[in-house]
């Protein structure tokens, strides 16, 4: 009965994810699938979700529990909530909540909670495409949203949200879009409702939710387990713009739980690679998981047998209103790869999304673009895939093409980027798009500086690299070298290249 709820849960969200894409508009939610459902229990713990991002998984439970705490006795049947503050679990300002609560047939009692995190092509902000490289509030990153009624008494309130994307500081871009995108969510959300309450009309509300207790407790058993097989390590981790990321990590006496510390690490930056404490959680959540060799739900029991220190005023528990746009794509990448480091099982993966974004008034365009995996004991890494804290797809180029001016000129394994190894790491990718039209582009990434790390004797991932060919490169134009986090104006004819790094190789090559 457990396997038989776990699937149960799993395949709601998956239904969820679903009717989402189907019913969007943005080819960031459409194509790209860069959007997260899960179910979550009435208190806001996270029970199963659809094998989709991880950085908003891990997180949006904090999303669930605000809405929970500042609207205590007022959540009627029919309202919808809607937020994307950092500060209040969410994670960067494109990623937008949406939060319905599942109450019984009588509309009297909260049951559930069901939940869509998806990434809005663009939410205002200084660029296109709301990932400004050079941002220093969140307030630079476009509209920020609080725990705001999207929908109530079953009426969207379409009005008042357009009116908040309207008459931000920064507002919105596109906010035809936006909406669209968001009824999207809210129509994903219902049906993730309507397929818990016929869960509960088959088998019983008692039933329900002792096996949404028994899922998350067979979550908790299972990471415990793997705890008594890990040693004690700590790690330092450098990223491009020269902070830190250090963590202890310490198995209990009775090795069933750990303390993972990241006293240490830099303090709050004045740049946009703070992340919020959630992302921090949200990567924990993911490492272990990982570690279970077992196939059961991502939910809230992974993080029981976890303590995790977070000091205040430091990179990963910033206070407002710092900066967070980076912190979300990019520091997420690096957690993972510290813990990784800290407990000795692989080396690093490409450790960034490698995040381009370009547009204009008409146009906002975002993608994070793979990279070659870690090696470990036993096995080489992949070739440019999307790993640890994003599982987004790459836009089809016919999809790009036919929406936005611009052409694929290349997508293909960089060959030799990988670090050598008895397993070596994987290979990055060259991406190049020619632009049609004159456009603002923008990149943010990672390890243009600090190679990705080999472990156990294995020689590090590659470098990647960003660079921009204006039109007649070689003959007549100018290549521009572009750093970690840049932007710049594109002219028709010009191509934007990004090299993405490969992953650290383990044991000495032989």
């Amino acid at each position: 009965m457990l396997e038989v709820f776990n699937n149960l849960f799993m395949s709601i969200a998956e239904q969820m994810g679903l009717s989402l894409a189907n019913t969007a508009y943005s080819v960031n939610i459409k194509e790209r699938l860069d959007f997260s459902c899960a179910l979550f229990d009435v208190e806001g713990n996270l029970i199963a979700n659809a094998p989709h991002m991880p950085v908003h998984l891990g997180s949006m439970g904090e999303s669930i529990k605000t809405v929970i705490r500042r609207n205590a006795g007022r959540i009627k049947s029919g309202d919808v909530y809607v937020l994307n503050d950092p500060y209040n679990g969410g994670t960067h300002l494109p990623d937008v909540t949406v939060i319905t609560p599942v109450f019984d047939d009588q509309g009297e009692e909260i049951l559930f909670y069901v939940g869509s995190r998806g990434h809005h092509a663009d939410i205002g902000g200084v660029t296109p495409g709301s990932m400004p490289p050079f941002s220093r509030t969140v307030e630079d990153e476009g509209v920020l949203i609080d725990n705001l009624k999207l929908v109530e008494g079953g009426r969207l309130m379409e009005d008042r949200m357009r009116r908040i994307l309207a008459e931000a500081r920064r507002p919105a871009r596109n906010i035809d879009q936006n909406m669209a995108d968001l009824r999207a969510q809210v129509a994903a959300n219902e049906k993730g409702a309507q397929e818990l309450r016929k869960m509960v009309a088959h088998y019983g509300l008692d039933v329900v939710r002792a096996y949404m207790r028994h899922v998350q407790d067979n979550a908790e058993e299972s990471v415990r387990r793997v705890l008594g097989a890990l040693k004690d390590g700590e790690f330092g981790y450098e990223m491009d713009n020269g902070a830190v990321i250090r963590l202890k990590i310490k198995t209990g006496a009775d090795r069933r739980n750990a303390t993972i510390d990241f006293t240490g690490t830099s303090a709050q930056l004045d740049n946009n690679f703070n992340a919020p404490t959630a992302v921090v959680y949200a990567a924990a959540l993911y490492v272990f998981r990982t570690l279970v060799d077992a196939d059961i739900p991502l939910n809230a029991g992974c993080l029981k047998p976890l303590h995790i220190i977070i000091p205040e005023g430091c990179m990963l528990n910033p206070r407002p209103p710092a900066a967070t746009v980076a912190g979300n794509v990019e520091t997420s990448q690096c957690i993972t790869d510290t813990l990784y480091g800290a407990l000795g099982v692989m080396a690093a993966s490409c450790g960034t999304m490698s995040n381009f974004t370009f547009g204009n008034a008409q146009y906002q365009y975002y993608e994070t673009i793979s990279g070659g995996t870690g090696a470990g004991p036993g096995f080489d890494g992949c070739d440019t895939v999307q790993v640890h804290m994003t599982n987004s797809r790459l836009t089809d180029p016919e999809v790009l093409e036919w929406r936005f001016p611009a052409l694929v000129e290349e997508h293909s394994i960089r060959k030799g980027s990988g670090g050598r190894g008895k397993w070596s790491g994987g290979n990055g990718a060259t991406r190049r798009i020619r632009f049609l039209e004159p456009m603002k582009a923008a990149i943010l990434s990672g390890h243009r500086r600090v190679p990705p790390y080999g472990m156990a004797g294995g020689d590090p991932g590659g470098l990647g690299r960003n660079w921009v060919e204006r039109a007649g490169y070689p003959e007549s134009g100018e290549r521009i070298e572009l750093s970690y986090a840049d932007e710049i104006d594109m002219r028709a004819g010009d191509v934007f290249v990004i090299e993405t790094p490969g992953g650290g190789g383990y044991g000495a090559p032989e």
